[in-house]
């Protein structure tokens, strides 16, 4: 089992536990895409190109969505149209069809409670603001 998630660095920083050998790797930082793309031919139907059109714009502002992105971005928008269909039709979707698109969602931080664990990748890190009140370390006895 993997056991436990591991702790940020910035919070190992603050409690003063960082140690080198036990640092989080940083993630691959994939080039951002600067203008918003167009929605892909293969999107299924209307509702889901307009949510392409909706959200695609918010995450590149955002600073949020990367070449590699487009294909998770399309199929988030092919469920979300799919599971309007359903609605509309007066149907119920099914629980594993919206356990999907919340993974997908999350994936983008497209909920209040991933937003604040999706960083934007292009923002670079200004360094640990607590740093200033870090006490020296005493010496060893």
């Amino acid at each position: 089992m993997p056991g436990p998630p591991r702790r940020p660095n910035n919070l190992k920083v603050i409690a003063g536990t960082t140690r080198a050998d036990r640092e989080t790797p940083a993630g691959a930082e994939l080039p951002l895409l600067a203008e918003t793309p167009r929605a892909p031919d293969w999107l299924p139907n209307a509702h889901a190109v307009r949510e392409w059109d909706r959200l695609a714009p918010m995450l590149v502002a955002n600073k949020l969505l990367a070449e590699a992105d487009l294909s998770a971005l399309g199929h988030l928008c092919a469920l979300h149209g799919k599971i309007v269909q359903l609605w509309t039709a007066g149907e119920t979707p099914t629980g594993h069809l919206l356990a999907q698109f919340n993974a997908l969602a999350s994936a983008f931080g497209l909920s209040p409670a991933w937003r604040s664990k999706v960083k934007p990748i292009g923002d670079k890190d200004s360094g640990n603001p607590f740093a200033k009140f870090k006490t020296p370390s005493s010496p060893a006895l």
